[in-house]
C-alpha cells in the first residue's frame, strides 16, 4: 500500500487488530441470520510525511451509507463544546449577518444550530441521509453529498465563499485526504479561515487509545503530518490549539497560503517541536503500541470471565464504534456481556456489528440492576457516570477497560 498523502511506499507497522466489521454496520434482526462482511483492520506509518493510515479495503460508500447512525447530538458534553466553539469563532473572527459559515460534515446539525441562532448565515455538507435529515428538521440548509474539489469548485462558482468552515473530527474519515483539504482552498473567501478538529495521535499512542482505530478512521492525524498535507493543498497552519475532546484532540486553524491574513501563532512552532521531542516523527515511536493494545485485551476477557464466574451481573454503555473495536478485538459476545445500553433510538433494538450483542434502552438498566457497568465511550466516562448515578444506588461499579482496566 502506498501513504494516501504523499505517495511513499508504507513499511512501518503499527497496529493489527485482525478483522473486523464497519464499526458503525449495526445490525437488525433479520441480519442475524446472513453473514456480515468483516476486513482486515491494520494500521501502517508513512515513515515520509509520518500519516497514520488504515490499509484500504473497504470505500466510503460503504461505511457512510443512508443508515449512519452516528448523531452527534446524544451527547450533551458534545453540545456544549460546538455551542461554545460557535461563540468564540464569532468574538474571534468578526462573524456577522453578512458572513457565510460552512460546516463539512454538519452531521445532524449539533453545531449549525448555534451558527444559525446567532443570525449567521450557514450551509452544512453531509453525505449520510439519516443525519441529513435531522439537521434539515432544524431548518438547516444541507447538501447531502461527500466533499471535495468539484462540490467547492460548485458553490464558489455559485457565490456560497465562506468566511469560516467547520471541519470537526472528519479530516481522518476522508481516503482522499489532499482532495478533501484542497477543497477548502476553493471554498473559502480570500480573507477566509477553517478550523480542523482531529483527535490527536500523540495522545492515542500515549494513552493507550487503540479502540479509536476503525475502517471509518482512514487517517490518525498529529500536527506534522497535517502541516504537509496543507501546505501541498495550498493551506496555511496559523493557530493550533489542544482540546480534551475525544482523549486529546487538536483544533487547527488554517488559511489561504496565497491571500491569508491572519498571523501565525508561535503555538504552531511549540508544539511542532513538542511532537519532535516525542518521536512524532520517528519510527521508533509507534512500535510498542500493539503490545499495550494486547494488554488490554487480556485484561478485559479476564475481568468478564471472573465476573461471569462470580455471578456478578455485567452490562455495557454506550453502542461507540470505538466499543465495536475493543469488543471485536477481545472477541466478546453476548455470553460475557448480554447487552449494551444506548441512549440513541436509531441504534435501540439493533446489535453490535461482530459481536451481535442486544443494543437496548436505558430502561432496561433499572429493570435488570446490574453490578457492573462496563462503560465503551471511556472518553465520557464522567457524563455517562453523573447520567447513571442512580445505579450506585444499588451497589453498581463503573468500569473502563481503556487505556488499563478501571473500576471507578
Amino acid at each position: 500500500m502506498s501513504c494516501r498523502h504523499c505517495n511513499n511506499k508504507l513499511s512501518v507497522p503499527f497496529l493489527d487488530l485482525g478483522s473486523a466489521p464497519p464499526s458503525n454496520a449495526y445490525l437488525n434482526g433479520l441480519d442475524l441470520q446472513a453473514p456480515e462482511i468483516w476486513f482486515p483492520l491494520r494500521l501502517l506509518v508513512c515513515d515520509a510525511c509520518w500519516l497514520v493510515q488504515t490499509e484500504d479495503y473497504a470505500g466510503r460508500e460503504l461505511l457512510f451509507t443512508d443508515q449512519y447512525a452516528y448523531f452527534s447530538s446524544y451527547s450533551t458534553s458534545w453540545l456544549e463544546h460546538a455551542r461554545c466553539y460557535v461563540q468564540q469563532m464569532i468574538a474571534r473572527f468578526g462573524l456577522t449577518a453578512d458572513s457565510l459559515v460552512a460546516e463539512i460534515a454538519a452531521n445532524d446539525g449539533y453545531l449549525l444550530q448555534y451558527v444559525q441562532s446567532s443570525g449567521i448565515p450557514c450551509v452544512g455538507v453531509e453525505p449520510t441521509a439519516a443525519t441529513a435529515a435531522a439537521a434539515r428538521a432544524k431548518g438547516i440548509k444541507i447538501i447531502e453529498r461527500f466533499f471535495g474539489v468539484d462540490l467547492a469548485s460548485e458553490l464558489a462558482t455559485s457565490g456560497q465563499l465562506a468566511d469560516l468552515i467547520v471541519a470537526n473530527n472528519v479530516l481522518a474519515h476522508v481516503p482522499d485526504i489532499n482532495d478533501f483539504v484542497s477543497g477548502f482552498t476553493h471554498l473559502l473567501k480570500p480573507s477566509g479561515v477553517a478550523t480542523f478538529e482531529f483527535a490527536h495521535v500523540l495522545r492515542m499512542v500515549k494513552e493507550n487509545q487503540f479502540d479509536t482505530a476503525y475502517h471509518e478512521h482512514y487517517s490518525y492525524l498529529s500536527l506534522a503530518a497535517v502541516e504537509k498535507i496543507f501546505t501541498s493543498c495550498g493551506l496555511q497552519v496559523f493557530d493550533v490549539e489542544e482540546l480534551p475532546t475525544h482523549g486529546g484532540s487538536l483544533r487547527v486553524f488554517a488559511q489561504r497560503a496565497d491571500s491569508g491574513e491572519q498571523l501565525v501563532s508561535p503555538k504552531v512552532a511549540a508544539l511542532r517541536q513538542r511532537e519532535v521531542a516525542a518521536g512524532v516523527t520517528s519510527s521508533s515511536f509507534y512500535s510498542g503500541f500493539q503490545a499495550q493494545a494486547e494488554q488490554v485485551k487480556d485484561d478485559l476477557l479476564s475481568y468478564l470471565i471472573s465476573s461471569k464466574r462470580d455471578r456478578f451481573k455485567v452490562g455495557a454503555y454506550g453502542a461507540a464504534a470505538k466499543g465495536n473495536t475493543l469488543l471485536n478485538f477481545a472477541g466478546v459476545r453476548p455470553d460475557l456481556l448480554p447487552y449494551v445500553v444506548d441512549r440513541n433510538p436509531s441504534k435501540q433494538g439493533k446489535f453490535m456489528p461482530g459481536s451481535r450483542i442486544p443494543i437496548v434502552d436505558e430502561s432496561y438498566l433499572r429493570t435488570h440492576r446490574p453490578d457492573r457497568i462496563l462503560i465503551l465511550p471511556w472518553n465520557l466516562r464522567e457524563e455517562v457516570i453523573e447520567q447513571l448515578g442512580y445505579a450506585r444506588g444499588w451497589g453498581c461499579q463503573f468500569v473502563t477497560a481503556v487505556p488499563t482496566l478501571a473500576v471507578v
